[in-house]
């Protein structure tokens, strides 16, 4: 694999056409999606999207050509296709034929369709394990999509299980390409992106931690550089490899009249003093209360709800990398909530590498729901505290609880991937967690379920069944 992704960012086409890194979707529409691959060639790319998987009826053909100038990453804007309706995609060079992919659109906007179900995940780095939670998802017949929350990579190199290419911090545009690149050689993420189209957006670890748009604390401007300058390249690499379309992250997509499914970019805007930027802010705002769908549904990279920490050794009270850091934005977006009656907003959130379920407060009450998705491979508690899991970590927890009313549950220590599903009358967020994340193979299990009711803005267990 290490090879494989070195070739990425060298801009050659000496190696004969290959598809080495899969074939992804993203961004659904009523009547279209996005498609995306990878080959270095200097021929023309063609594709084609089908209704069935032996390509029997074509809906949709064309072609397009790559280059260095994208690092040979490929992607083609499909319209005129049927809602809610899956279909099948390819590419080819020459003789050479990509792996298929298979997508599905979203409802027409008008449309009342019963039900959602959405893959959730965040925070996968690839020395701290195995991608099992990406395969179960990919073992999933009916999702809609997979609503990705950030950290899809890591910037930094440590030794682990596996070991990044390339072997040193990402600095440059070369070297946020070869991590993109060998991320996607893992077989879990390639089946996972191959089955169901994605929602993304960042966090920090796409470019550097705790990254805002002016500056890191791990960035040393005298010996790496301007922070502008790998920011830059950090976003250049993201937008080639990822199946996004170009431009902004902050952006709307709609699910019929059940839901809508507003992206945040909660780093490119940030300063010392907003999380959101202003623009996004009122755009946001407006987003969660206009009263165009029933559940408004936010990809949130890092924790909303406030916060305080219990006391741990080296641990401040306070986490000011999430919206705690900034309260003045948080206080305008759940204000705005509040003011409109809006009692169905649930944000999706990741970053922190363990499991919440969370009503959102605002003063004495609570005015929206928060559902936070476990890492598929970070680091969590136990492992940065060297204990055994379900140890140290079942008091910490209470802790949080005491500490945090409004936080209903949360789970400090195990791994996996979530899926959400989306009714009229509730949203539920079911946990997967992974038997052990340095197995490839590895059993994968149910663990917990919580829920928001419409019109309540708070969360409850969901009783067993």
């Amino acid at each position: 694999m290490a090879g494989t992704a070195a070739s990425a960012g060298t801009g050659h086409a000496a190696e004969a056409p290959s598809f080495t890194h899969g074939v992804a979707s993203g961004d659904p529409l009523p009547d279209g999606v996005l498609l995306w691959t990878r080959v270095v060639t200097d021929e023309p790319v063609r594709w084609e999207v089908a209704r069935d998987a032996a390509f029997e009826h074509v809906v949709a053909r064309g072609r397009t050509r790559t280059g260095a100038h994208c690092d040979h990453t490929v992607k083609v804007e499909v319209s005129g296709l049927r809602p809610s309706s899956h279909y099948y995609y390819r590419f080819r060079t020459g003789d050479v034929v990509s792996p298929v992919g298979r997508t599905k659109t979203a409802p027409r906007v008008s449309d009342h369709c019963g039900s959602l179900k959405f893959g959730v995940v965040s925070c996968s780095n690839w020395i701290a394990g195995y991608f099992g939670a990406y395969g179960h998802l990919a073992a999933q017949d009916d999702l809609d999509a997979v609503i990705h929350l950030g950290d899809y990579i890591y910037e930094y190199t440590d030794p682990g299980v596996r070991v990044t290419e390339p072997q040193h911090e990402c600095e440059t545009l070369a070297d946020y390409r070869i991590r993109h690149a060998q991320y996607k050689t893992d077989p879990h993420l390639q089946a996972l992106h191959a089955k169901h189209p994605f929602v993304v957006t960042w966090d920090d670890h796409e470019s550097a931690e705790n990254s805002s748009s002016i500056g890191s604390p791990v960035h040393d401007p005298a010996t790496e550089g301007p922070w502008g300058a790998r920011l830059a390249a950090a976003t250049q690499a993201y937008f080639e490899w990822m199946p996004v379309r170009e431009g902004k992250l902050t952006r709307r997509l709609r699910f019929g009249q059940l839901a809508d499914l507003t992206m945040l970019d909660l780093r490119s805007y940030r300063t010392d003093t907003t999380i959101l930027g202003a623009e996004q802010r009122t755009w946001l705002a407006s987003a969660l209360t206009d009263g165009s769908a029933r559940w408004k549904l936010v990809g949130n990279s890092v924790m909303i709800a406030p916060l305080k920490i219990p006391p741990l050794p080296g641990t401040p009270p306070t986490n000011t990398d999430q919206w705690d850091g900034f309260p003045a934005d948080r206080e305008y977006v759940l204000k705005a909530l509040d003011r409109a009656g809006m009692k169905n907003a649930v944000f999706l959130t990741g970053d922190i590498h363990s499991s919440w379920a969370i009503n959102v407060p605002l003063g004495d009450k609570s005015v929206a729901t928060e559902f936070v998705s476990t890492s598929v491979t970070s680091d969590n508690f136990d492992e940065r505290a060297g204990a055994p899991p379900r140890t140290i970590s079942l008091q910490i927890e209470a802790q949080f609880r005491a500490l945090n009313p409004h936080v209903k549950f949360v789970e400090l220590d195990s791994h996996g991937a979530q899926v959400m599903t989306v009714t009229s009358e509730e949203v539920r967020m079911d946990w997967y967690y992974v038997a052990d994340k340095r197995d490839p193979n590895t059993a994968v299990s149910l663990a917990h379920s919580w829920r928001t009711l419409h019109d309540t803005a708070t969360v409850e267990p969901v009783p067993p069944q």
